[in-house]
């Protein structure tokens, strides 16, 4: 039955589901009287997982590892954590934690159960995130975190003491951390066996994981102290609630699948009855590329045009409508949405804001069809043999992947899935399952995790997918390299303890110490914080001109460091105004992100003894002494001069802080190159500026790319 969203009530929630996919639940009136609460309660008994209650805490009560393989949609991920309060186990102070991958899904699921527990969201429930943490250690039973949120938690309590359920969901993801979390937990449980671990998942090779967490009947009788409580894993399938979906492939390989992908929901916006359209693409550049030919092939049939009154109601619903310039308001553009008549075309990938995301969750008005362009919220990250940084590739996902994809078709009534591959393809050349990334990726991170917590044998440890040896041996390199290990692999003091101490990337939080040598830690932690979000850059679909001539307003020559600092500088000035980020296609949700980021980055700063001092008024005065005798004080040049001195002298200050810690990525500019090739100094990889960077035409002789948006 469709869910109407009524005018003057709360707006949907929104929970996201496995493998980033949201489901669109209406908010039941929660906050009104009994009745809301009794909606929620019968909410809560039709999902899937409801008849399992008695089995799953039966299992969590007799064995130390229960994995559960619960279907999309079953509910495991909101009710679970409940029944596990409701029997107690957060009582007398314990915690019961549970994990997610993604940041997003950590903020939307924890809200969803504070909601059907009716409690305010941070008191029984909460939520931590990096830089965000939303419990109260007093009253928090119920706490949702990241996974390296967690093994963050271990440097402070290597036994996580407080905890008497861990939950890791969202298992098959296999992330970094996820794995890294699973092997410490392994750990942890040999010297807390009263600890109960629930590993799950929507797919999973459930014996491998078993057979991980297995323990020998030798060892298991000697750490076995809870009468009855077995050791062995218990595995657990739990039914989901789906409606039959039809797949369809395509005949012959596409050539072009951007163009295939336009075409096919074209067609089907043509032939099928009402209902939305989910589209799958690999990043940010193939989704601009789909957003536009969707629309302008659509102008081009003649059939629709744009639709202002309905572009406003679609604001109004998310109130972003101050976000939309007047010139785009009367367009087919909607900031970051095209809106033609009988379609709205919207993206999602994690580049967008959170109200940008949220305009993806908006009731599609009557008589529209929605079509939204996602990435799966992850690019794929693969390390290359021959290289030592971090590459974004394009790469096939599993079977696995494939048949979640498809049950997002059937989630509340019969579906169809376009596969713009061929079924031969799909049977013979697709694996099973996802590579884990603990064998595609950057492992600099990952090491210096596991050596802080003590953990120096790093080939040995046991890993749910062991890493390629290369690989470990490029990161200790690096961290090496860094001076954050020493001869032995080992952190050294202070920098390796400090370092790790940082919860940023091991480079940038080199680059932090080293701008605390050079008098210049004021300006580098808020670069620090610019470069851990997505982007300061309002989206520019439709108005990349008008991006490019805001970005030029704050660029330096220096690079796009320098660049940060301006902007950051510009936003200050403003007041912190909305308004003026909005004039300068300046994100200002993820400036006050800025602000908050960069307050705790201080925070830390402090605790590691380091002084946060700015080089800007030392250089003013330096500059003003070593002229003042050759230039006429009152003249404007002079001024001018000891500003271009001045900001000439920070660059150098900032550019060397910055080198300090990403000398491992420069690259030098090919000689003769027509193309704007680099070549890195360690590896000889080749190596492009990105369009987006401020000196993507300048083609500097040596340049160093640093990853931004970590998420």
């Amino acid at each position: 039955m469709a869910q109407f969203w009524k005018p003057g009530t709360e707006k949907p929630r929104l929970l996201e589901d496995e493998e980033g996919g949201v489901l669109f639940l209406s908010a039941a009136a929660s906050t009104s009287s009994g009745y809301g609460y009794a909606s929620i309660e019968k909410q809560r008994q039709r999902l899937p997982v409801h008849k399992y209650r008695t089995a799953i805490l039966y299992l969590v009560e007799t064995h130390a590892t229960t994995i559960i393989v619960g279907e999309t949609g079953s509910g495991k991920t909101t009710q679970i954590p409940q029944y596990l309060k409701e029997a107690g186990w957060a009582e007398g102070g314990r915690v019961i934690a549970c994990t997610q991958p993604r940041r997003l899904a950590v903020q939307a699921v924890a809200s969803r159960v504070a909601e059907e527990m009716g409690v305010k969201l941070g008191e029984e429930v909460g939520y931590t995130i990096r830089f965000e943490d939303l419990t109260n250690p007093a009253v928090t039973m119920i706490k949702f975190l990241t996974d390296g949120v967690l093994l963050r938690e271990m440097m402070d309590d290597p036994l996580l003491t407080k905890y008497s359920v861990i939950m890791v969901d969202e298992a098959h993801e296999r992330s970094i951390s996820t794995d890294v979390l699973l092997g410490l937990l392994k750990k942890i449980q040999k010297r807390r066996p009263e600890l109960r671990l629930i590993i799950s998942s929507a797919t999973i090779e459930a014996k491998s994981m078993s057979a991980f967490f297995q323990t020998s009947k030798r060892r298991q009788s000697l750490e076995t102290r809870e009468p009855g409580l077995s050791m062995e894993p218990a595995i657990l399938s739990v039914e989901g609630r789906g409606y039959n979906v039809q797949i369809y492939y395509v005949e012959e390989a596409v050539s072009d699948y951007v163009r295939a992908v336009v075409s096919t929901v074209l067609s089907i916006h043509d032939e099928e009855p009402p209902g939305d359209i989910l589209v799958f693409l690999t990043g940010q550049d193939d989704i601009d590329a789909a957003v536009q030919l969707i629309s302008e092939e659509a102008r081009a049939s003649g059939k629709n045009s744009s639709g202002a009154k309905d572009i406003a109601l679609l604001c109004s619903l998310q109130q972003i409508a101050w976000t939309c310039p007047k010139t785009v308001r009367s367009s087919t553009s909607l900031c970051t949405n095209i809106y033609i008549a009988w379609l709205i075309v919207l993206p999602l990938y994690s580049g967008l804001s959170r109200s940008e995301q949220d305009l993806v969750f908006s009731p599609t008005p009557r008589g529209k069809r929605k079509v939204v362009i996602s990435t799966n919220i992850a690019e794929t990250s693969l390390t290359l043999e021959i290289s030592d940084i971090e590459n974004l590739v394009v790469a096939p996902i599993s079977k696995a992947s494939a048949r979640q994809r498809a049950g997002r078709a059937g989630r509340v009534r019969p579906g169809k899935c376009y596969r713009l591959y061929t079924e031969e393809y799909f049977a013979k050349e697709m694996s099973d399952e996802g590579i884990p990334e603990m064998q595609r990726s950057n492992l600099v991170s990952c090491v210096i995790q596991l050596k802080a917590l003590g953990i120096d044998n790093i080939l040995g440890f046991d890993w749910p997918a062991s890493p390629a040896p290369e690989a470990m041996i490029r990161a200790l390199e690096v961290l090496y390299s860094l001076g954050v290990l020493d001869d032995d692999a080992k952190l050294t003091s202070p920098v390796g303890f400090q370092v790790a101490e940082i919860p940023l990337d091991p480079m940038i939080a080199k680059m932090i110490l080293s701008s605390n040598q050079l008098g210049c830690l004021d300006e580098i932690i808020t670069i620090a914080a610019i470069l851990s979000i997505q982007s300061i850059w309002v989206s520019a679909r439709g108005a990349q001109k008008e991006l490019d001539e805001a970005k030029l307003r704050f660029a330096a020559a220096e690079g796009d460091h320098v660049t940060f600092l301006n902007v950051y500088k510009g936003f200050l000035q403003s007041g912190k105004s909305s308004q003026w980020c909005h004039r300068n296609f300046v994100n200002y949700q993820a400036m006050k992100k800025v602000i908050d980021i960069r307050e705790q980055l201080r925070r830390v700063a402090l605790r590691l003894g380091l002084v946060i001092k700015s080089c800007e008024g030392d250089m003013q005065a330096n500059v003003v002494s070593c002229f003042v005798d050759f230039l006429d004080q009152r003249n404007d040049p002079q001024v001018h001069f000891n500003l271009l001195l001045q900001n000439m002298l920070l660059s150098s200050v900032v550019r060397k802080a910055v080198t300090a810690g990403f000398f491992a990525n420069a690259s030098r500019l090919e000689a003769y190159s027509h193309n704007g090739m680099y070549k890195t100094v360690r590896g000889s990889q080749e190596a492009y500026i990105h369009p987006s960077s401020v000196l993507f035409r300048f083609r500097p002789i040596f340049a160093i790319s640093v990853v931004l948006g970590r998420n």
